[in-house]
């Protein structure tokens, strides 16, 4: 399973760092992708990185502001929020897949969450003055 914590309270233009960790298998083989969903709205891809870490992609309306990294020997990767924005406000939810960001989950198909092989429970994340 993965394990999202990291979510919180935040006013605008501050910080959150959301680690995901993986419990029972090692994450080093998998692509990971974040999404969030925000209350009445539909679940929206954030970011992914390739097993490697090579190689990242970001929504357009988190690039420059959100950072994506992974440390394979802790099998947990992290999604670093800055500058945050009221409309940031969702629950995120970490995703693994070894068919890598190529999943059409990540490519405009949200409603392919569900294909994803491993899917965690999420972490709320609260952008308010």
């Amino acid at each position: 399973q993965l394990v999202e914590s990291g979510g919180g309270s935040v006013q605008p233009g501050g910080s959150l760092r959301l680690s995901c960790a993986a419990s029972g298998f090692t994450l080093n083989d998998y692509a990971v992708g974040w999404f969030r969903q925000a209350p009445g709205k539909e679940r929206e891809v954030v970011s992914c990185i390739t097993e490697s870490g090579a190689s990242t992609m970001f929504a357009d309306f988190v690039k420059g502001r959100f950072v994506i990294s992974r440390d394979n020997a802790k099998s947990t990767v992290y999604l670093q929020m800055n500058s945050l924005k009221p409309e940031d406000t969702a629950t995120y939810y970490c995703t693994a897949d070894q068919r890598g960001c190529h999943h059409s989950a990540f490519r405009g198909r949200p409603d392919r969450y569900n294909d994803l092989e491993v899917r965690g429970q999420g972490s709320l994340v609260t952008v308010s003055s």
